[in-house]
């Protein structure tokens, strides 16, 4: 068992987070401070914030990366980073052996959105990277890799639970021993650009895959607006059939999720 630090934000952080407080001593979790959220915009903690919380792991949520944030105060053999939003500077990296979980297989699709940006471009693969953390995006040395299959079928969702599985099991080897680093090949660089509100958008008359891949790039997560009828929808789920876009849930303003045949009953009725 080692003894770690998380920095954690994002669910796909909570979750890499929570499994590794299975196998770990992890000591405290670096996140993001509370954001307003929703509707009525009150103040809500980070996903990983909710885990470390609950699981009685100290958290730090400082506005701004300095070199004293506190992470080593808690003498951890190693910093994991996953999903945690922000770059680290060089004068915390020089403290420690900071360890980066990306879910892609780098040096493809580095950056913001490596799992949504995989399953637009209609990859049937990705998988998971441990790499030293630098302060170059992503682009630091490997120390473990692991690929597995996007399935067609597979949402964004069930990609980032088994990348999260993956890591895990990943990180269990690298934090054993002395972790060995090899360069990432400078071929083959790909860049996952932050998701857009032009990306949620959905042409229905573009190629049904690309469609489809589309929606299961946004769901469960964020979702892809779609002008239906001249009605506004959320499409969360869709499939090909016969070369066109059969949409299967949807979720119509101010309304909750449903089928898409309760959708067209409700308009019928």
């Amino acid at each position: 068992m080692s003894r770690i630090a998380v920095a954690a934000t994002a669910p796909f952080g909570a979750d890499v987070l929570e499994r590794l407080a299975e196998r770990h001593d992890v000591v405290a979790l670096l996140t993001r401070p509370d954001r307003p959220r929703g509707r009525g915009r009150r103040l809500a903690p980070p996903a990983a914030k909710v885990v470390a919380e609950q699981r009685g792991i100290p958290v730090l949520q400082p506005e701004r990366l300095t070199g004293d944030v506190g992470v080593h105060h808690h003498q951890p053999d190693a910093v994991v980073v996953a999903a945690y939003g922000r770059l680290i500077p060089n004068e915390l990296l020089d403290q420690a052996l900071w360890l980066n979980v990306h879910p892609s297989l780098l040096p493809r699709w580095r950056g913001a959105a490596p799992v949504e940006r995989a399953i637009m471009a209609g990859d049937t693969e990705t998988g998971v990277t441990i790499h030293e953390t630098v302060e170059a995006l992503d682009a630091g040395p490997i120390a473990a890799q692991r690929a597995f299959p996007i399935g067609p079928d597979d949402d964004a969702g069930a990609v980032f639970a088994r990348a999260a599985e993956v890591a895990a099991d990943l990180l269990d080897d690298v934090l054993s021993g002395e972790p060995e680093f090899e360069p990432q090949p400078e071929e083959g660089v790909t860049y996952a650009e932050k998701i857009t509100p032009a990306d949620r958008e959905l042409d229905l008359t573009a190629p049904a895959h690309e469609v489809v891949n589309r929606v299961r790039a946004l769901s469960p997560h964020i979702g892809a607006r779609a002008l239906v009828d001249g009605r506004p929808l959320l499409v969360w789920r869709a499939r090909e059939q016969d070369g066109q876009v059969e949409l299967l849930e949807v979720q119509p303003e101010g309304r909750r999720r449903m089928t898409y045949d309760e959708y067209l009953r409700g308009l019928r009725s």
